[in-house]
């Protein structure tokens, strides 16, 4: 099975062959086109997840501030194991640590949805640029003050 062939229906067997084949270096064997694809879709998938994990922590955060009374330790352990995955993403791409506040500008409305799905809060109650420091979401010992809600 040549490797264009191998990569529509392997993927997986194809990046072994791939890794093996640069290995050995055997490069004129190498299906140039889907290896930069698949390095390009890498980089795209980090990005992603920093997003998707900014997400999740934003939203924390804004329930955090906003229900006060209904706080509780799984939210403050969601918030630090966002916090942790998050720093060692950025330990393991460094390059994504410019990309950081843009991260946090794409990831914010979406932590505003789901802040005011878990809460039953309109949208319009949480502001609509992020309310915190960047340097503060990342450190585990700062949590939002409480905002009242009616």
């Amino acid at each position: 099975m040549n490797a264009e062939t191998l990569y529509e229906k392997d993927l997986h067997a194809w990046a072994r062959q791939t890794a093996d084949l640069l290995r050995a270096g055997r490069f004129q064997e190498i299906d140039v086109a889907h290896l930069i694809e698949e390095l390009e879709a890498m980089a795209r998938r980090d990005r992603q997840e920093l997003v998707s994990r900014l997400k999740i922590l934003l939203a924390h955060l804004l329930k955090w501030a906003y229900q006060p009374a209904h706080r509780s330790s799984s939210w403050r352990g969601s918030i630090l194991e966002q916090r942790l995955r998050i720093r060692d993403l950025l330990d393991d791409c460094p390059s994504l640590v410019p990309f950081l506040p843009q991260a946090v500008d794409r990831a914010y409305p979406d932590g505003v949805v789901l802040a005011a799905k878990e809460t039953g809060l309109p949208r319009t109650k949480f502001p609509n640029r992020l309310p915190y420091r960047l340097e503060a979401l990342l450190d585990d010992d700062w949590f939002p003050d409480a905002i009242e809600s009616p």
